[in-house]
């Protein structure tokens, strides 16, 4: 059995979970309402208060999918019941973050400021040189916080450019003068 997939989803106080057919999983809680179409071979069930999944058969893909779908069960679960945020840093002298309605603007050192819109559902919100990215969804905020780091990624030599609160990055000595 998988370790993931077998282990049951708990539906806090608050959360309603509701399985259609066709696997169209619709998650409500105090934060929103999260719905997605997970793979028909999976068999969910809603019981006391817990969501299981179990699988046809052991074939190598049905495995696969037996833990994904329990995993992206709790993450919506875990969203419309907590909400998920990622934590941005911008370094770098003259590197700014400014957010105007739902407009975040960066200046990177370009020649013209980088202007991106927040994703429905997504909320940055902008603290001195730190982004914060909100939401329920958890794939939308990883992919927004991605979105805005890849417009200028920290360099090794300095550090500057827009990093992960949480990420280190790996510093490379620069040249050295002749003597």
């Amino acid at each position: 059995m998988s370790r993931i997939g077998r282990l049951p989803v708990v539906i806090p106080a608050g959360v309603t979970v509701e399985v259609k057919e066709g696997n169209d999983v619709t998650v409500k809680g105090p934060k929103g309402t999260l719905n997605r179409v997970l793979p028909e071979e999976m068999t969910i069930k809603v019981e006391d208060g817990h969501v299981v999944v179990t699988r046809p058969n052991d074939l190598k893909r049905m495995k696969s999918l037996h833990g994904l779908t329990r995993t992206l069960i709790h993450n919506m679960v875990v969203g419309v019941n907590e909400g998920y945020q990622k934590v941005l840093e911008v370094n770098g002298v003259g590197y700014r973050a400014a957010k105007q309605g739902k407009k975040l603007t960066l200046n990177l050192g370009y020649s013209h400021p980088v202007e991106m819109d927040d994703p429905e559902g997504i909320e940055s919100v902008v603290e001195g040189n730190k982004i914060t990215v909100k939401g329920i969804d958890k794939e939308k905020v990883g992919q927004y916080a991605a979105e805005i780091r890849e417009k200028r990624r920290p360099e090794p030599y300095k550090g500057k450019g827009i990093k992960y609160a949480d990420e280190v990055i790996r510093r490379k000595v620069g040249k050295t003068g002749k003597k």
